[in-house]
């Protein structure tokens, strides 16, 4: 039987886990090194400047003996004390030290107290006359001037030691373990366990494809042997593509919540930094990690920051570090070697600005599109950012759902914050409609300046300006319907006109037209009843002209050019997709275009001249006015969109389902006037 090793039978009696104890280094000692280095090379390097010699007191009467008999080499006088040094030559050590030379060192001097440093000055300047004294006389100052001479010596070099060790900690910080050998090691933050994050699939609303996609993900990593025994594989990346707001980083806290496997976290900027290699470095340093906790999800927000498109010619401001890291990131991700066990997702608002080599199939397999949310998810967003609301029962969840199109789930939750804020400062004991409606207001067009001063000639040209807006819509066919109308400023604006559009898939040449009339009705306005034109239509002037280039340019809807789109989305592309000729077509068709939905405008004013008045002076009055007073001027409109008969139906059933006091209580025209909507 043999006996074990005793090395061996020390380690199988260490606790399991653990390593031998060895000293961590800690970049302390290196500032103790610096400042040992500093000291041994100020007292050892000037050594000499330092008195090497036996030093011997003696009398003033002795020290004139001594010089005018030839014994002086150099005499040091320090006018603050009145004392002198007198070094003697080295022939006459015996004479006045009375010992040899190896007993004295190499400098000895007398020190001589005087009394008045002029006396001094005549007696060595008649002794050099006189060829007694051949030597150097100099001043110094007090005794402390060793140590003055040795902090103006050391200065320059406690500035660098002070810059290198700010940079050290700057490193530090920099890095994730606070070092200089941390610096390039990967920020990513980990979490171990699911519910770290607090957030499940159940908080996200809406967003049904691009939840399933990535539940999907979750799922393999649960039960790969489900996907496996079909020969399926794990999709290698996923990309999260979207406007700001819509939730994408929110689906990747939710596959965090879900996922049970580690989850490394953190941005496309972590990786970029000062220091030329660290990018690449922490690239590496984080698939590491990821690929030592297998199988696990590597999460990086705004991916652009890393991964935008590298410039063909480095010399027109192509950034090398910033390309080394992508380099990395692409071959970490799919290179020579293999990541097993490790998927990314990946967010960003600018997919278009990233790198085809990164967007390529064995990088990110899917590409899960984030878009806006539709009126069913803003709904069930709604439910999710209301339940720790208190609320009452006028609050109609699918009607603020249809009085937010185009609202992300960001602006969804910003809008109930808002109404929760809005019912608190008018001390209310729970949060209404009205609050919420007048959030959507204050979101939309912002606050409400209703103490800025405007004269009656402004405020009837607003007035004008707006209801011929209200008018235009309402005779329009495809034009959006309106809801209400304000000459209140908001923000910005001296008026406004609210309007519930519906939220098309494709939109018509006619719809767009129809749009655009619309805008131009307040111009148009302004023309036919004040004879002048104003700098107010400049917004609607924009709407106009970028719409009228979007359908000639890039729809194809032009008569001269028709069928034809000059859209262009490479970012790099120096030269307009057209010549100069058509581009001078396409400004020509655009003028023509804007020029007949204005004269269009005004006559749709002209003949309802007497209705556009009417609702004019209407505002003025109440500031405010409702889809229902335009429709007791023009009568109901002509043509009735979809958004419309379900707002008449909500309206019909609440006439039929509420009593007196609630319709007297929710009459827009007296809450208008009264406090819940006036927000200072």
């Amino acid at each position: 039987m043999s006996t074990p090793n005793n090395k061996n039978v020390r380690k199988n009696n260490q606790p399991k886990g653990q390593d031998p104890k060895t000293p961590k280094f800690n970049t302390t000692w290196i500032y103790v090194l610096i400042l040992v280095g500093l000291m041994i090379s100020m007292f050892y390097g000037n050594s000499g400047q330092r008195v090497d010699g036996l030093k011997r007191e003696s009398s003033y009467a002795e020290f004139k003996d001594y010089v005018s008999k030839g014994m002086a080499s150099r005499i040091d006088i320090n006018a603050g004390e009145k004392t002198l040094n007198m070094y003697v030559k080295p022939e006459h050590f015996v004479d006045v030290f009375k010992q040899n030379a190896q007993q004295l060192g190499e400098h000895p001097f007398l020190e001589v107290e005087y009394g008045s440093t002029e006396r001094v000055e005549e007696f060595l300047e008649q002794q050099h006359t006189e060829g007694h004294f051949n030597g150097k006389y100099s001043y110094i100052s007090s005794k402390d001037s060793l140590l003055m001479q040795i902090l103006i010596n050391a200065l320059p070099l406690i500035i660098i030691i002070g810059i290198w060790v700010l940079i050290l900690r700057m490193m530090g910080r920099f890095g994730s373990g606070g070092g200089i050998f941390n610096v390039g090691k990967s920020k990513a933050k980990m979490y171990d366990k699911g519910n770290e994050t607090g957030v499940t699939f159940k908080d996200v609303a809406g967003q049904v494809g691009a939840k399933q996609e990535v539940q999907e993900i979750v799922e393999f990593l649960k039960n790969p042997k489900r996907y496996t025994d079909l020969g399926g594989k794990i999709p290698k990346g996923a990309l999260l593509v979207g406007p700001p707001g819509t939730g994408k980083t929110l689906l990747a806290k939710a596959v965090a919540g879900e996922a049970g496997v580690p989850f490394f976290s953190m941005s496309g900027s972590d990786f970029v930094e000062m220091f030329v290699g660290v990018g690449a470095s922490r690239v590496r340093d984080l698939f590491n990690q990821a690929k030592a906790k297998s199988p696990s999800i590597i999460f990086i927000d705004e991916i652009d920051a890393v991964g935008r498109a590298r410039s063909k010619n480095p010399a027109m401001g192509g950034n090398d570090e910033r390309e080394n890291t992508l380099n990395a990131l692409l071959t970490e991700m799919d290179g020579f070697g293999t990541n097993s066990g490790v998927i990314i997702l990946a967010a960003t608002n600018r997919v278009d600005m990233l790198d085809s080599a990164l967007l390529r199939a064995g990088r990110f397999d899917r590409e899960i599109h984030v878009d806006l949310p539709d009126l069913n998810e803003r709904k069930a967003i709604f439910e999710v950012h209301l339940r720790p609301i208190k609320i009452d029962e006028t609050v109609d969840i699918e009607l603020l759902a249809r009085q937010t199109p185009g609202f992300s789930g960001a602006d969804i939750a910003n809008v109930c914050n808002e109404a929760a804020l809005i019912a608190a400062r008018h001390n209310g004991k729970s949060v209404g409609k009205q609050d919420f409606l007048d959030a959507v207001d204050r979101i939309i067009g912002g606050l409400e300046k209703k103490t800025k001063v405007m004269t009656d000639h402004e405020k009837r040209s607003i007035a004008l300006h707006e209801a011929g807006h209200a008018t235009i819509s309402w005779f329009c066919r495809y034009a959006n319907p309106l809801i209400k109308v304000s000459i209140v400023p908001r923000g910005r604006a001296l008026g406004a006109a609210w309007y519930l559009p519906e939220e098309r898939q494709i939109t018509t040449k006619e719809e767009m037209l129809d749009e655009m009339c619309s805008l131009l009705g307040g111009r148009a306005a302004e023309e036919i009843c004040i004879g002048q034109v104003s700098t107010g239509a400049i917004n609607d002037l924009e709407r106009a002209t970028k719409s009228a280039y979007s359908m000639i340019a890039y729809a194809g809807m032009s008569d001269t050019l028709p069928n034809i789109s000059y859209y262009n989305q490479q970012d790099y592309q120096f030269q307009r997709p057209y010549s100069d000729t058509t581009a001078k077509i396409i400004d020509e068709e655009v003028l023509k275009m804007i020029n007949e939905q204005y004269q269009r405008a005004k006559q749709i004013l002209m003949e309802h001249r007497e209705g556009h008045q009417a609702l004019a002076e209407m505002l003025i009055r109440s500031e405010v006015i409702f889809a229902e007073d335009v429709e007791k001027i023009f009568g109901k409109r002509p043509w009735i969109s979809r958004s419309q008969e379900i707002l008449d139906d909500e309206k019909r059933y609440e006439l039929e389902h509420t009593n007196s006091t609630t319709d007297t209580e929710e009459e827009p025209t007296d809450n208008n006037n009264g406090e819940p909507t006036t927000i200072e």
